[in-house]
């Protein structure tokens, strides 16, 4: 059977990163107002992704493949979202600036069948990211740059924040923001190849 495959996410990021690897989708995104009830990083990106999916997956019909996904940065136990501002983005880099911290992105995956029924495969991919320490200058002079402000964690390890990774230990398409390689073997236990 023939999926619609629908990203419910409006990240370049994951759009380029579905793209890469061969897959025909539709992009909606979810207009909910997004809740936490949760402070385990693990569990947040969880449910934030399955509130986007579920959001989306209201007005499709099946058959479809319906991907929602949320990604967070958390250091010391503590989420890092997206910078608020200049010197937000400023402090959030100099906490982990020579240390290391982790990477989460929750993906969810809802499957819609001709008859209406609907699976859910749901799951949270982390990362360790390990990063060099950074002067005072090349944190300001990240920040000027402007990558960081709608990254959560304020940084793009595919971007300009590259020369001051040290190692990760993980999936780096999930630091990106979508663990492709997860998405695509779920759904292939599933009986679904989203890359034809």
């Amino acid at each position: 059977m023939k999926y619609r495959i629908i990203l419910a996410s409006g990240s370049p990021r994951r759009k380029e990163l579905l793209t890469q690897i061969g897959v025909t989708f539709e992009i909606k995104t979810s207009e909910k107002e997004e809740i936490i009830t949760s402070s385990n990083p693990k569990d947040v990106v969880k449910e934030l992704s399955a509130m986007k999916a579920k959001d989306v997956a209201e007005g499709i019909e099946g058959p479809a493949v319906i991907l929602g996904a949320d990604t967070v940065v958390a250091y010391d136990g503590k989420i890092l979202g997206k910078p608020k501002d200049r010197e937000d983005a400023v402090r959030m880099i100099s906490s982990f600036a020579g240390d290391e911290h982790n990477v989460y992105t929750g993906v969810c995956i809802l499957i819609k069948e001709a008859d209406g029924s609907v699976r859910e495969i749901s799951f949270a991919e982390g990362t360790k990211v390990f990063v060099y320490g950074m002067t005072e200058q090349e944190i300001s002079d990240y920040v000027d740059s402007g990558e960081p402000m709608d990254k959560a964690g304020a940084y793009a390890i595919q971007g300009k924040f590259a020369p001051y990774i040290k190692e990760i230990a993980g999936d780096y398409y999930n630091i990106v923001g979508f663990p492709v390689a997860g998405i695509y073997q779920r759904l292939k236990e599933a009986g679904i190849n989203i890359c034809e």
